[in-house]
């Protein structure tokens, strides 16, 4: 059974995983600012310890209100006890929120290493969470993708619809969020966050890795000439691409986490209105002055092409795994962030209005490739 939290009131901890991240980055400042007087324990694995100290400097010149409220812990998900000293694990006895974003978010993860995180990492921070007196609440933040190829509209209030995956990373975030419902079922006051593909800023462009429909645009960019050849492996006006840029990911979360009515629930935070996979090839196109020729491309044959022939994949800088996605049948409800965002000037911004700025800013920083940290 769930155990309550404390009610004498001494100061506010929350623990956040998966910073430096790209969304953990810019979600701290946010929940911090949203909550005075509390600190921040951002675990860090040991060998991201100099990268996310210079995002701490960086966030505190950006957002002098974080200055002092925040502390980098060493530690790991994949770890019983998430690898923490007792000096530490003793400080999180404070901790009243935990924000639980690590994972592996990569198409192509081998199945050891999507368990061990995806999964065990998961289960670790749920008995962290068991045994915090004063916690009030986890954020976990899931993914759109625990539908795997459902065929049709996936809810967002259900899970287990006997949907095939297509990928580890898929079938082990869909483990790890029955996880997080068996413990909501049990007393865990929780809510579950369902982001889509996330991309750059819909300000800036700005991102981290060039991944997803990145891939798309790496491929139209690389072939010579005016004209680019793009495989029809789904209908291009059927299939809709599940795209979301990180600032309305953010913006949703910080807005959705402190409100009571939220505890219990799960939003995917996706767009209302996703584009087709040709609105996503045409934007990308037009950007870069290439006309399109659609190829027909039975998708079993182009995926097995891709991913057997050597070299082919680096060849067209398109993995197999992302082909899978230009033919997916399964669209996404968000009848429950669309409601409780109601009002709070939060909402996710058309496709059209970003997707120059995303090229734009791929085309201005090739020093960037489709990794990204756990």
């Amino acid at each position: 059974m769930w155990v309550g939290p404390r009610t004498e009131r001494v100061m506010d901890t929350l623990l956040l995983t998966g910073f430096p991240g790209f969304l953990g980055s810019a979600l701290l400042p946010r929940l911090l600012d949203r909550r005075p007087g509390t600190t921040a324990l951002c675990l860090v694995q040991r060998q991201h310890l100099g990268t996310a100290g210079a995002r701490i400097s960086e966030l505190e010149r950006e957002h002098p209100h974080i200055v002092d409220r925040v502390e980098l812990v060493t530690g790991d998900i994949t770890a019983p006890d998430l690898g923490l000293t007792a000096t530490t694990r003793a400080a999180l006895d404070d901790a009243t929120e935990v924000w639980h974003l690590a994972a592996v978010y990569d198409l192509a993860v081998p199945p050891e290493v999507a368990h061990r995180v995806n999964v065990d990492g998961t289960a670790h921070v749920l008995d962290l969470c068991q045994a915090l007196p004063r916690l009030k609440r986890l954020q976990y933040v899931s993914t759109c993708y625990v539908s795997g190829r459902y065929d049709g509209e996936f809810g967002e209030d259900v899970l287990d619809q006997g949907q095939p995956f297509r990928n580890h990373y898929e079938s082990t975030k869909y483990v790890a969020e029955q996880l997080v419902r068996d413990a909501m079922a049990d007393g865990l006051p929780a809510t579950i966050y369902r982001p889509g593909i996330v991309v750059g800023d819909s300000a800036t462009g700005e991102t981290q890795k060039f991944d997803g429909p990145y891939f798309i645009a790496g491929f139209l960019k690389r072939q010579p000439g005016p004209v680019a050849v793009v495989p029809r492996v789904g209908d291009p006006d059927e299939v809709r691409v599940c795209l979301v840029p990180r600032d309305f990911v953010v913006d949703a979360m910080d807005v959705l986490s402190v409100q009571d009515r939220s505890v219990g629930r799960t939003y995917a935070l996706t767009d209302p209105h996703p584009p087709t996979a040709r609105e996503v090839v045409g934007a990308f196109s037009t950007r870069l002055g290439k006309r399109v020729v659609w190829v027909p491309a039975p998708l079993s044959p182009t995926h097995a092409l891709i991913d057997r022939v050597p070299g082919m994949e680096r060849l067209l800088g398109l993995p197999a795994e992302a082909v899978d996605y230009f033919a997916s049948p399964t669209t996404y409800s968000t009848t429950n962030t669309t409601t409780d965002l109601e009002g709070t000037g939060v909402s996710c911004p058309p496709f059209e209005e970003y997707a120059d700025r995303l090229v734009d800013f791929m085309r201005e920083h090739a020093e960037i490739t489709s990794k990204a940290m756990v």
